[in-house]
């Protein structure tokens, strides 16, 4: 079991590479059923200024769109972090059976640090939750696309300073 989950949080980090080779915060998501990757997603709000465009949501519509049915019940989610508030709420209304996330996400996170809408029973369905899957290679992925953010942002004033 754990040998195919860390199977498919490599799938799910590859997605989160593609979203840093556009310039995107590296977070990616895989849908699983029955050892089959049925939906993938990675971060898009940059390049199409739309706040929804996270790798969950895309990851949860490819899959909804393979088995024509807004129902993921018998499906996995695999993130590269701890998944924000919007999409949880995803998470719960179709109904995935488990999530998997790499590093928590201390500022956003709501499947167990800042709040946890996934396993809260006052809500009609409660989804399993692995946290820590690949953690340092998640961690490592996002940490290096923001020191090399700030890299960048710091040349760029300087750049502009020297104008």
């Amino acid at each position: 079991m754990m040998e195919d989950s860390t199977k498919w949080m490599q799938e799910a980090l590859k997605e989160a590479s593609l979203a840093k080779d556009k310039g995107e915060v590296p977070i990616g998501a895989v849908v699983v059923k029955d050892g089959t990757v049925l939906g993938r997603g990675h971060n898009q709000k940059e390049g199409f200024q739309d706040a929804t465009l996270h790798a969950e949501l895309l990851a949860i519509r490819q899959a909804n769109q393979t088995l024509g049915n807004w129902r993921l019940e018998d499906c996995d989610l695999y993130v590269t972090l701890e998944p924000c508030p919007m999409c949880s709420g995803a998470i719960v209304q179709s109904r995935i059976r488990r999530v998997y996330y790499g590093p928590h996400d201390l500022k956003s996170g709501a499947a167990g640090s800042l709040m946890n809408l996934l396993q809260d029973d006052r809500l009609n369905h409660q989804t399993e939750v692995i946290p820590g899957l690949l953690q340092e290679d998640c961690q490592d992925l996002l940490q290096s696309f923001f020191k090399d953010l700030r890299a960048r942002k710091k040349k760029e004033k300087q750049d502009r300073q020297q104008e």
